[in-house]
């Protein structure tokens, strides 16, 4: 339970990738973290690419950062929604700022990228978005997962196990 006392903000939009968001989460949960799911609405539920679904608890202008400890962004086809709310951007940059762990995976670079805190980083994702990332300032590897400071990012779901493992570690100061 090396995570009881902190608190995850996890976001969601529609057509978010499945295993992205819930393994992360539930991996979170196991080690005594509260996780709260927060989207453009509350108390909505969204659907993933695969059907399964997730129901915010707040909405972005519920919340400030400095009531979580880190925040993760799922991918799947969620992220191009995610990356339009300036409330969320704002969001993600003061917890850079504070550098807080965010943990992104596949396309949810993009949020990132949107929210102009790449430039100099190294980083993965989806090969999909590589250029994207690139164009943005970062360096783009292609391995399962990347821990830059506070930024933990990974490539698909097949990446789940170590970028789970990555993100509850810095989350538990741990390395």
């Amino acid at each position: 339970m090396r995570l009881q006392d902190k608190k995850i903000l996890a976001v969601v939009d529609e057509e978010f990738e499945d295993l992205e968001l819930w393994y992360p989460i539930l991996r979170l949960q196991e080690e005594g973290a509260t996780v709260d799911l927060v989207g453009d609405k509350a108390n909505h539920t969204y659907v993933g690419k695969y059907g399964v679904p997730a129901t915010s608890v707040y909405s972005y202008d519920d919340i400030e950062s400095d009531q979580y400890d880190a925040v993760l962004v799922p991918g799947g086809w969620a992220p191009d929604k995610l990356r339009r709310y300036s409330k969320l951007l704002s969001i993600i940059k003061e917890m850079d700022r504070d550098q807080k762990p965010i943990g992104q995976i596949c396309h949810a670079g993009w949020v990132l990228i949107s929210a102009g805190i790449l430039k100099g980083r190294t980083v993965t994702s989806t090969p999909g978005i590589r250029d994207d990332m690139e164009n943005a300032g970062a360096t783009w590897l292609d391995e399962a997962v990347i821990v830059d400071g506070h930024i933990v990012s990974s490539r698909r779901p097949p990446d789940l196990p170590p970028y789970a493992k990555q993100f509850a570690d810095l989350l538990a100061n741990e390395k």
